[in-house]
């Protein structure tokens, strides 16, 4: 890789790189076509043909144990593996491809336009909350906003467009629609709320570790990348395999077994929501989770519940993004998580 300085410009100021984007946005396009967006094609007329898109991740909830806790691993990982590399690569390439200065004037204000443009990119992503939290925490390490760097993060899972139509076609279009106008609040409301509580920002971004390498335009792209990537993966990468080890081993406890007698119960109700805002699932996973439990009893208002917090956050990846936010905004968008899951479920219980 060159590593001779670009010519400066009439100003003195080095000439930018126009290939670097270019190169960031043809990774975003390849990746997502082969993660995401070609598969998704495929399961998208499946669920159309068959109104199912497969089993239950939470099929069996077996007694907690280690071996509990490898199954569920395995079957997790071997679901979201590409994705989550893909989420690394490009929360790295986010840090030395992308101008910071251009992050400051479309993601780096603390206005709700900020917000709203951190929500809207993050549609055509459709990742699941792990895989697109280090894609979140390049955006603050590029001085991204709290409340736009929360929209892409929760906006990839709640938001989307593959999910939504999946949900259409498995569990109805009411569930789709709720799902949507109830992602657009957590989504946009409670994420710019969550930037505004937030004083102290500057301090927070601050404090993120740098970026290794030279300063921009100088020194080898390739290098910089290598280490930022480096950084990163050991920053989320062990956290994350724990959190979800951890999660396996206990999901008995977080969704004992259905009894249609209490199958919509309010306690059931604010339990399920209560444990889909910490447990973890790939992407669209909620749909079969909620279809199984409603066969075997589930109400139509729990259900509803983890419709909204199995995939918005989860215990994995608020730890994956704890350096990355203040301790406040996290806390604030878990409980609101949980809240606007108990209150979609209780519209659920009154509609659908």
């Amino acid at each position: 890789m060159n590593t001779t300085p670009l010519p400066a410009s009439p100003d003195g100021k080095p000439r930018f790189a126009y290939w670097k984007p270019l190169l960031f946005l043809a990774v975003f396009i390849g990746g997502l076509f082969y993660v995401k967006w070609e598969p998704y094609f495929h399961k998208a007329i499946l669920a159309a043909t068959n109104h199912d898109i497969g089993g239950s991740i939470l099929a069996t909830t077996p007694e907690p144990s280690l071996a509990a806790a490898w199954d569920y691993s395995v079957i997790y990982f071997k679901a979201v593996w590409k994705a989550a590399i893909l989420g690394i690569v490009l929360g790295s390439l986010i840090q030395v491809l992308l101008p910071r200065d251009w992050m400051k004037r479309f993601f780096g204000k603390r206005t709700f336009g900020s917000t709203v443009a951190g929500g809207i990119s993050s549609m055509p992503g459709m990742m699941c909350s792990c895989c697109a939290a280090p894609v979140a925490v390049g955006m603050r390490k590029q001085s991204g906003s709290v409340g736009a760097a929360l929209a892409f993060w929760i906006g990839n899972p709640v938001l989307n467009p593959a999910t939504i139509i999946f949900m259409g076609f498995v569990l109805g279009w009411k569930f789709a629609v709720l799902r949507i106008l109830a992602g657009i609040v957590l989504v946009f409301g409670v994420s710019h709320w969550a930037g505004r509580l937030v004083h102290d920002d500057d301090k927070v971004t601050a404090e993120l570790p740098e970026t290794p390498g030279p300063k921009p335009y100088s020194g080898s792209v390739t290098v910089r990348w290598m280490k930022t990537l480096w950084s990163m993966f050991w920053t989320v990468i062990p956290v994350y395999f724990i959190a979800v080890f951890l999660l396996g081993a206990v999901r008995a406890w977080l969704f004992p077994a259905i009894d249609p007698a209490i199958g919509s119960s309010i306690l059931v109700l604010i339990g399920l929501a209560l444990a889909g805002t910490l447990f973890v699932i790939p992407t669209a996973a909620e749909i079969p989770i909620a279809k199984t439990m409603m066969s075997l009893g589930l109400g139509s208002g729990p259900a509803a519940a983890l419709m909204m917090t199995l995939p918005a956050v989860s215990l994995p990846s608020l730890f994956m993004v704890r350096k990355a936010f203040p301790a406040r905004a996290l806390w604030f968008v878990a409980g609101m998580v949980a809240l606007i899951g108990i209150v979609t479920g209780f519209i659920a219980m009154a509609f659908l």
